[in-house]
């Protein structure tokens, strides 16, 4: 990634910033996402606000692993190349930047990252927020898991990370103190622009309605090209054009919370009532009551009219009172898992995939005592997705993917080495064979007492001393 030299397409503008409104753009909407939109966004957009969520629950948990490893690491791999690549522009109109990529370990990323702007030589004062990390509170309390109802200590794994969501006030504290970046661990996704306009507007944070409004905002943007149109298009019923090209949301909002979305001119995608209808559920179970660390946000009353193309207006939103609880992602060293792919195409595909998955479970439990029930296999190209709702009996081609956990590395790369050396072993035609290990740490939920939590809650500046000063 820092290798590359990423930029904007040309062409790109935005329109005015309404008075009185603040801008706040999505930079990212998940570890994975792409660079250029949120460069395009910031030499381009006008922004108040970029917002940057790199963080879901498996991926913290990889981070405390990391972190467990290493003191210097545990935060994510993209962050410091991503704001390194927007600061200046940042830096230059006036936009700050609000992150949840410090994962594991915050401190350590935002000294990472004030280096990194101190070379710019950009004037971009670093805050970060700790106290999410309760895996001590989790072991004293012992809570039982959403998944199984059963203690946390009973889980299979050593329990070795436990992380809270956080709401949006430590991020508001940040910016009130003169933070022009802050770096948290593990927020709620909307609570990172809840936080950002909070401060904008000196919001009171027990506003139930307002902050229901403002959450509403933050989840139709937390997942940054999704309501562009890129989790909405398809080809034949919704088609969206310049998907290439695709550009990353923003919202002009008001003191009252109630927001225009739109994206920069000359980008690709699409900003529409159904995209944002869509979002505006994505991932929720009950719109009524849709549960984040700020407020029990009401999504059922919220109303999108498209006052121009590629803008559309949100209205409504209500909220009841923040919970009492906070979500806890709980993750468990689960030992080591090993797989192998290959391929087998034409004539009789399918009856060779099957010889071939008979032939690497019989010699795994015959030469490794490897129990068959704890090896999972796939045939991709057989309708493997459907788990069995549907059939292709006659398909052209069948990827055979099998896959297993074990308690150290050699053991789980035994799967990759079986299946590879099907090549010459077995049945007829066998190509295209991959094989990796990868250790796995299994995620949990639970809940935990917000009072036990929010006292251990800190806002702390990157001390410069430590980085170097500013030139």
């Amino acid at each position: 990634m820092g290798s590359l030299n990423v930029s904007s397409p040309a062409g790109l503008s935005s329109p005015p910033k309404p008075a009185g409104h603040v801008r706040v753009g999505a930079g990212a909407g998940f570890a994975g996402d792409r660079l250029d939109p949120a460069i395009a966004l910031a030499e381009h957009g006008k922004l108040d606000f970029l917002v940057f969520e790199l963080l879901g629950e498996r991926t913290v948990a990889a981070a405390q692993r990391r972190e467990r490893e290493s003191t210097d690491t545990g935060f994510d791999p993209t962050l410091v190349e991503r704001i390194r690549s927007v600061a200046a522009d940042c830096a230059a109109n006036g936009t700050r930047i609000v992150t949840n990529g410090g994962a594991a370990n915050p401190e350590a990323a935002s000294y990472a990252v004030a280096e990194a702007v101190r070379e710019l030589n950009v004037d971009l004062p670093v805050a970060y927020v700790t106290g999410d990390e309760v895996l001590s509170i989790v072991e004293d309390e012992d809570p039982r898991t959403w998944e199984t109802g059963q203690p946390a200590s009973a889980a299979d794994g050593e329990l070795i990370s436990a992380n809270a969501y956080l709401g949006a006030e430590p991020i508001r504290r940040a910016l009130d103190s003169g933070a022009r970046i802050v770096i948290t661990g593990r927020v709620a996704d909307p609570s990172l622009y809840v936080g950002a306009m909070a401060h904008h507007f000196d919001w009171d944070h027990h506003d139930v309605d307002l902050i229901g409004r403002a959450t509403v905002i933050g989840h139709l943007l937390e997942c940054a090209g999704q309501v562009t149109g890129g989790y909405f298009a398809d080809p034949v019923t919704k088609p969206v054009a310049g998907l290439a090209h695709l550009g990353f949301p923003f919202a002009d909002v008001d003191a009252d919370a109630q927001a225009v979305l739109s994206k920069l001119e000359g980008s690709g995608g699409d900003v529409s009532t159904r995209t944002c209808t869509e979002q505006l559920l994505y991932e929720v179970a009950d719109p009524g009551a849709y549960i984040t660390p700020d407020v029990i946000a009401d999504f059922s009353h919220v109303s999108f009219e498209q006052s121009a193309v590629d803008r559309v207006r949100v209205s409504g939103g209500r909220g009841a009172a923040r919970p009492e609880n906070l979500k806890v992602t709980l993750g468990y060293d689960s030992g080591w898992q090993g797989e192998g792919q290959i391929t087998y195409a034409g004539i009789r595909s399918k009856e060779r995939a099957e010889l071939a998955a008979a032939i690497v479970l019989e010699r795994l439990e015959a030469l490794y005592d490897v129990d068959p029930e704890s090896v999972f296999v796939e045939y991709i190209g057989m309708a493997a997705a459907f788990r069995g709702l549907v059939t292709a009996d006659d398909p052209a081609e069948v990827r055979l993917r099998i896959v297993s956990t074990a308690a150290t590395r050699q053991e789980a790369a035994i799967i990759g080495d079986e299946v590879e050396a099907l090549y010459t072993n077995g049945p007829a035609g066998g190509g295209g064979a991959r094989k990796s290990v990868h250790s796995v740490v299994a995620v949990r939920s639970c809940s935990v007492d917000r009072l036990s939590i929010e006292e251990s809650v800190n806002v702390e500046f990157v001390d410069e001393r430590r980085t170097g000063g500013l030139k």
